[in-house]
């Protein structure tokens, strides 16, 4: 049999949760992959988080050379969170011959490189399955499943926080502020959500999975991030009139020689998969050139889903003769010369105008001057004039962006409230 020594670095949500899983199915994964594994040191500043949960006070610490000098550990699983101190910790131990496994995506995200050079180095893993998606195999998915694939599309729901959110909106007509307020009572929401609702922790994500689906390395500054703190429920209400979702998307597209990635929110129609995922849950749908479309679906966050892809990796680099390192070069100073910018998609506008004659013809002749083309157009009345909603048939980023600015200097023109794109 053999015996793995294993550290945990942070004892919180995940941290915890991993070391419930590891205990509780410590002989089922003993009978099953061959590996005893043992929990030989935590490293918790706070003790009452070990005491909760049974661990023996002997193992609990704060010294990081503990684990790297202790030769019985070989494998490291990392859940502080944020860039310093995880960075310098796990560089301490790749160095020392000991694979990591981390949900980090901030750290996997923007340190990639510096990371895997490390483990090369020390001839150690690098393991990040818990770091997308929480509990969704998606990296084993994208690494050891697609091999017959050229991907050409990733599409996500990788931020359950804002998933949250917009259901919320989408089912019960509430606007922004209230449900945001009520995810932070219920604790799906941060006391200061940017991270999520901004767009930064799908980024993040969207980095890493956009690189081991295209083999090339996506940066997070060449991900376009757009957040949901400008969506209103009356974009929500058009949008079902429609026959529209409205998500906050992970996309990443290949076309051609050029890679587009980007975060923000997007109407869907009904019928897509990924329209019926609710609440705090997540999903990836990805289309391979052969194998056509996929989507893996489930909790994306917590204690037990996000602990059982780090135990699943544990498991996965304790039975592993030798470590698998990236095919490409993972540094963040890649050209931005293969990362296109001018988005191509479809687009919904909503605006505020007097209510005056002459207003679609103006309105419809910058369009037309950009070579923007309306599919639908719906005028409602409004107290003080009229609102006009506009879907526009796939048009460039460029051109969308162009014609507004002119719009919106029009005199009929009051405010533009409302600009979604949209993907079909």
């Amino acid at each position: 049999m053999k015996k793995i020594g294993v550290a945990l670095l942070g004892l919180g949500t995940v941290g915890g949760g991993t070391y419930r899983i590891l205990k509780a199915n410590h002989d089922r994964i003993m009978e099953n992959d061959g590996v005893d594994i043992e929990v030989r040191h935590i490293i918790e500043r706070d003790v009452k988080k070990a005491e909760a949960l049974g661990v023996d006070p002997a193992i609990v610490g704060c010294d990081i050379d503990k684990v790297v000098q202790d030769d019985k550990v070989q494998i490291v699983a990392e859940f502080f969170g944020g860039i310093e101190p995880a960075k310098t910790f796990l560089i301490k131990c790749l160095l020392a011959g000991k694979s990591i496994v981390t949900a980090n995506k901030e750290l996997f995200s923007k340190h990639w490189d510096e990371l895997e050079a490390a483990a090369k180095k020390g001839g150690a893993g690098l393991y990040f399955e818990a770091s997308c998606v929480g509990g969704v195999p998606i990296i084993r998915t994208l690494t050891d499943s697609m091999q017959g694939n050229n991907i050409l599309s990733l599409m996500g729901i990788v931020n359950g926080t804002t998933n949250f959110i917009l259901s919320k909106m989408a089912d019960e007509g509430s606007d922004y502020a209230e449900t945001l307020k009520e995810a932070q009572n219920l604790g799906y929401a941060e006391a200061n959500p940017s991270a999520d609702v901004d767009g930064f922790d799908s980024t993040y994500k969207l980095s890493i999975l956009s690189s081991l689906a295209f083999r090339t390395k996506v940066p997070v500054p060449c991900i376009y991030r757009e957040g949901i703190g400008k969506v209103s429920k009356d974009d929500i209400a058009y949008g079902k009139r429609f026959g529209y979702t409205l998500k906050l998307l992970a996309i990443a597209k290949q076309n051609g020689d050029k890679i587009e990635a980007r975060v923000h929110p997007a109407f869907i129609p009904n019928d897509h998969p990924l329209a019926s995922v609710k609440g705090s849950f997540n999903a990836v749908h990805i289309v391979g050139d052969n194998v056509g479309d996929i989507m893996l679906y489930g909790r994306g966050a917590g204690d037990l889903p996000t602990g059982s892809a780090i135990v699943s990796d544990i498991v996965y680099a304790a039975t592993k003769a030798e470590p698998k390192y990236t095919s490409f070069d993972n540094r963040n100073d890649v050209s931005t010369e293969k990362f296109s910018t001018d988005f191509e998609c479809k687009y919904y506008i909503r605006m505020s105008v007097a209510d005056e004659a002459g207003v679609l013809a103006k309105i419809s002749g910058v369009f037309a001057k950009n070579n923007v083309s309306i599919s639908t157009m719906v005028q409602d009345v409004a107290a003080d004039g009229a609102k006009l909603i506009f879907l526009l048939h796939k048009t460039k980023e460029s051109a969308v962006n162009a014609s507004l600015r002119e719009i919106e200097s029009l005199s009929c023109v009051k405010s533009i409230d409302g600009i979604i794109r949209v993907e079909e």
